[in-house]
């Protein structure tokens, strides 16, 4: 039985009320994205949030300050803010449950880790950011491997569920 829209039917807004199981592309349903997923999204957006932050602060401090080189300093602070788009990018993917997402989401994870472990290392106020850095890696990585987010975003393992078709075969017709 297919849902249709009748020109009656609506919700108490006066929109039209969408059919059964309708979703569209810029907009899932929030039933559809794991919670793993928003939680992975959210991580990665407030990672993005607070790079940039950082760049912006040491690009206020290259103005306001005595830097010992203007052109190293605004590399270092103009290079931290593009930074931030890596985490950015890939928060609004995984929220929008983009597939391509995945990739620079766990990238990014990926480069925080040794980040972090430098910052520990290095010892003093490093160790405030190294923390939340490296926890926060550890969550989106947890979050992203798990086989609900792998499904919900379209990325299969190789030789995983891609037979779905009799006799193992993912098209119909093939044989193996």
């Amino acid at each position: 039985m297919s849902a249709a829209r009748t020109p009656g039917a609506g919700n108490s807004a006066g929109r039209p009320a969408p059919a059964t199981g309708e979703a569209t592309a810029a907009n899932p349903p929030a039933g559809d994205r794991p919670a793993r997923i928003s939680l992975a999204a959210a991580l990665s957006g407030l990672q993005g949030v607070a790079i940039a932050g950082w760049g912006a602060i040491m690009l206020l401090l290259t103005f306001t300050g005595e830097p010992d080189g203007l052109v190293q300093s605004l590399t270092g602070s103009v290079t931290v803010i593009l930074l931030a788009v890596l985490p950015l990018a890939a928060g609004h993917g995984l929220w929008r449950l983009r597939r391509w997402s995945r990739g620079p989401a766990v990238l990014t994870q990926m480069l925080a880790l040794p980040a972090a472990w430098y910052m520990v290392q290095t010892g003093g106020g490093w160790l405030v950011a190294a923390v939340p850095l490296a926890v926060t890696a550890v969550v989106i990585l947890g979050c992203l491997m798990s086989p609900a987010a792998a499904e919900a975003l379209g990325v299969t393992p190789p030789g995983g569920a891609a037979a779905d078709g009799p006799g193992g075969t993912s098209a119909p017709g093939r044989s193996a």
